[in-house]
C-alpha cells in the first residue's frame, strides 16, 4: 500500500513536469497553468519532507511520456518495485532517526526545564507555569471551554495559534490531548498558563502534521477565557 501511495505521488509530480526540463520556460498565465504549478509545488514540498528531495524530474517526465505515448517502458516492473521499496525504506529510516533524535532532545528539554523557577511538574510528567493568576472557577472534564492558545515546538517554532487567527476556540475538555485535559482542569477562568507537554501526553510517535515531528515535546501558551453554560449548549443543540 505504501509503495502504491509513493508511486501515485511520483506520478502526479510527473504529470506536472511532463515535457518540461531545466531549459524550458513554463507559462503560468491561465488558471489551469497556475493550478498545475500549485499541484506540482505542493507535491514537491511533500516529497521533500518525506526525504525524497533527490527525485529526478526528467526521469519522472520520461516515465509519463513513455506511458502516454504507449512506448516500451525502459525498466521492468520488478526493477520498479525494487526501486520503490528502496525509497520507502530510506524514508522510513530517516523518519525513525528523526523520531529518535526528537525523543532524546525532548527528554533533555524537560529535565532542564523542570529545574527552572516557577515550573511545576505533575505526577504524569506534565510541566506548567502560572503566567497570570485569577479567581475564576475550574473546568471539569465534562465541560466545554473557550480558550486562546499558541502552540510551539521547543525551539519556538509556531505550529498552531488561535491568537494569530484572532479567534478563540470552544472545545470539550475531555476531547483534546491528555496534556491539555490535565492542564485545563488545573486552571481557573481568566488564568494564563504555559504548558510543557511530554510527547506521551501529546501525539507520541504519531505525528498529526509535518509541522510537528514525531515524539515532540509541545509548548502551549494557554488562556482559559470561559466555561460554556451547559443549559445554553443544550438550547443551541435543539
Amino acid at each position: 500500500m505504501k509503495q502504491h501511495r509513493l508511486a501515485a505521488a511520483v506520478a502526479l509530480v510527473g504529470l506536472v513536469l511532463a515535457g518540461c526540463d531545466s531549459q524550458t520556460s513554463v507559462e503560468l498565465k491561465t488558471p489551469a497553468q497556475k493550478a498545475s504549478y500549485g499541484i506540482g509545488l505542493n507535491m514537491g514540498k511533500s516529497l521533500a519532507q518525506e526525504g525524497m528531495d533527490d527525485l529526478d524530474s526528467k526521469a519522472v517526465a520520461q516515465g509519463i511520456e513513455d506511458a502516454v505515448g504507449k512506448k516500451e517502458q525502459k525498466l521492468k516492473d520488478e526493477e520498479l518495485v525494487e526501486a520503490f521499496a528502496a525509497l520507502q525504506k530510506r524514508a522510513e529510516e530517516r523518519m525513525a532517526k528523526m523520531s529518535e533524535e526528537s525523543a532524546t532532545a525532548g527528554k533533555k528539554f524537560l529535565e532542564d526545564n523542570a529545574k527552572k523557577a516557577g515550573v511545576t511538574t505533575t505526577a504524569s510528567g506534565l510541566q506548567y507555569e502560572v503566567v497570570k493568576k485569577a479567581d475564576g472557577v475550574q473546568p471539569k472534564a465534562t465541560d466545554v471551554v473557550t480558550v486562546h492558545y499558541t502552540g510551539t515546538l521547543t525551539n519556538g517554532t509556531v505550529f498552531d495559534s488561535s491568537v494569530e487567527r484572532g479567534s478563540p476556540i470552544d472545545l470539550p475538555v475531555s476531547g483534546v490531548i491528555p496534556g491539555w485535559v490535565e492542564g485545563l482542569q488545573l486552571m481557573h477562568v481568566g488564568e494564563k498558563y504555559k504548558l510543557y507537554i511530554p510527547s506521551e501526553l501529546a501525539y507520541g510517535a504519531q505525528s498529526p502534521s509535518p509541522a510537528i515531528p514525531a515524539n515532540s515535546v509541545l509548548v502551549f501558551d494557554l488562556e482559559l477565557l470561559g466555561i460554556k453554560d451547559p443549559a445554553k449548549q443544550d438550547d443551541a443543540a435543539k
